[in-house]
């Protein structure tokens, strides 16, 4: 039988005391060497709580993935996809999240958290104008703690390696399938690309 730790003392104990480096790297706004790697980044996973429990969900760009409205704030569209919303709703509800910024090649991972709203002010839509196309909301991310992730995990994973591990994995088109009996996926696989590449924005 499996046997849990259900106290945080007795956790604490198994690990031991957090290395300094790991204690003093933590920043409440973008100092000027976090800002620069978050605004390197054209990628990012963001987290979010709510009533029907938690979400992750990545986000990218062409360009840098937020805009830094200033040092403690950050704003990041939200462009086309499923229009599930599961972020979105969850920020409304509750304003708590976590978002992880990549670079590819760097092992290194730049977490913040804090706390979000939704908005469709025009004037926050028109920051993020390209050519002639708008996000359809944007989130306000008011900075809490900002820090660097330790890069044993990316390192572990061999992530940026180049190697492509895909082969032989269920594509969208199987999954849906999976799901619902009477999908069309082999169709779905095949037109995926160029609807894809339309609706990017």
């Amino acid at each position: 039988m499996t046997r849990y730790i259900n106290a945080v003392e007795d956790l604490e104990a198994l690990y031991g005391k957090p290395v300094e480096a790991s204690l003093i790297k933590v920043a409440d706004r973008l100092i000027d060497v976090y800002r620069d790697w978050v605004m390197a980044s054209k990628f990012c996973i963001i987290s979010t709580v709510g009533p029907e429990g938690t979400d992750a969900s990545p986000r990218g760009d062409a360009t840098p993935v937020v805009q830094m409205y200033d040092e403690q704030t950050l704003l990041l569209p939200d462009w086309r996809g499923n229009n599930r919303i599961d972020t979105l709703r969850n920020i409304v509800r509750d304003p708590r999240v976590s978002l992880m910024f990549m670079v590819p090649g760097s092992n290194n991972v730049v977490r913040i958290n804090g706390e979000a709203r939704v908005t469709a002010d025009p004037d926050m839509l028109n920051r993020f104008d390209d050519r002639g196309q708008l996000p359809r909301s944007v989130a306000v991310i008011r900075i809490r703690e900002v820090y660097f992730q330790c890069a044993r995990a990316l390192m572990r994973s061999g992530l940026w390696s180049g190697h492509d591990e895909s082969a032989g994995l269920p594509t969208p088109g199987e999954m849906l399938k999976a799901a619902k009996s009477d999908f069309d996926g082999v169709t779905y696989d095949a037109e995926w690309a160029a609807r894809a590449e339309k609706t990017l924005w």
